[in-house]
């Protein structure tokens, strides 16, 4: 499946959506019509998360994800972690096992740009040397 869309007349639709095989975020801020084409496409197999992250709109650029978990960066605030949480619905997260979401204390915090992942291996940028997990 394949569906053509623009954020706000931008053609970087994952600078402002992490897709994963479990979920969707999706950056708030986003057309009515941007919420509807993805939500007709997706809501009926994973659930679509309207958020922020680290108080942005570009959650394709600040967290990477996979259908285990997802990372995204210290400045995420606990409100915006609570309601990523809170959005996941029970079955999907006995589904994943356990969708672990983690802060990550990193210089280079657009994670979406620095690290991608799927189900089996991630590649890193080679400066990030060791990650620093928080709560």
């Amino acid at each position: 499946m394949a569906l053509r869309v623009d954020y706000e007349g931008s053609n970087d639709v994952g600078v402002f959506c992490n897709l994963t095989n479990s979920y969707c975020l999706v950056g708030v801020g986003a057309t009515q019509n941007f919420y509807s084409l993805v939500e007709a496409e997706l809501a009926d197999v994973i659930p679509v998360v309207h958020t922020s992250v680290a108080a942005t709109r570009i959650v394709g650029r600040v967290s990477v994800g996979n259908r285990k978990g997802l990372l995204v960066p210290n400045a995420t605030t606990d409100q915006e972690l609570q309601h990523i949480r809170n959005a996941l619905p029970d079955e999907v997260k006995i589904l994943v096992v356990q969708v672990k979401i983690r802060r990550v204390d990193e210089r280079l915090s657009a994670l979406g740009n620095v690290i991608v992942a799927n189900d089996h291996v991630a590649l890193v940028h080679a400066d990030i040397s060791k990650v620093r997990f928080t709560s």
